[in-house]
């Protein structure tokens, strides 16, 4: 069970939480998750088993995220957002274990290249985020996709290496070009009216194209 403490905080007995990460009301946190100094996780938020969330890394309120996620140092995860099981970040470009003269590499050869998971996004099941990207409010990453460039508010990226292929609404629900009034879809499942980037509707546009064609 669980260790409760004073401010509705739950912490399970297994997990490594140092006592330099400032943790907000209500998280829990459960087997075997080890969260390093100077992290922050924001209210409400649940950190699943075997999960690692590395030094000085910043997650929102209200996040959800499920067994074995690995967030290393330079990444920011925003507000509402949900994260699989084993979605991994990454946060050098250019990763070696010795210097070209054979040297153990240290701290100051390498170069932390920032990512940000922004408000409300979903990244599927076993996904893998290479640094320095961000992907986009209420965007969603297919299970297993490989993400190398940023991906706009509302997009939906699958594959390796993930691509552009559709829309999706606040809600979930994904969005088509019937949907469409100019740069703005109505959703078939909540009624919300979402004004979409410039790219996501062209490639709505060009699925309806091709599906005509």
């Amino acid at each position: 069970m669980p260790t409760a403490t004073s401010d509705e905080r739950f912490i399970h007995p297994t997990a490594d939480v140092s006592p330099r990460a400032r943790l907000g009301r209500g998280v829990r946190v459960w087997n075997q998750v080890q969260v390093r100094e100077d992290a922050e996780l924001g209210a409400e938020c649940s950190v699943g088993k075997d999960s690692y969330i590395d030094a000085g890394v910043r997650v929102g309120a209200r996040c959800k995220i499920q067994n074995g996620v690995y967030l290393y140092h330079g990444v920011t995860v925003e507000d509402g957002v949900f994260l699989g099981p084993r979605v991994t970040t990454t946060n050098d470009l250019r990763p070696r274990a010795i210097t070209a003269d054979g040297s153990l590499r240290g701290a100051a050869d390498w170069t932390v290249t920032p990512t940000r998971i922004r408000r409300g996004a979903a990244i599927g099941a076993g996904a893998i985020v290479l640094c320095g990207v961000t992907i986009g409010e209420f965007a969603m990453v297919a299970a297993g996709a490989v993400v190398t460039r940023d991906v706009p508010d509302y997009g939906l990226v699958r594959g390796n290496p993930a691509r552009l292929c559709g829309a999706v609404c606040a809600c979930g629900e994904p969005l088509r070009d019937a949907q469409l009034r100019g740069a703005q879809a109505g959703c078939p499942a909540c009624g919300a009216v979402t004004t979409l980037p410039p790219a996501v509707v062209a490639v709505l546009q060009s699925a309806a194209a091709g599906a005509g064609s």
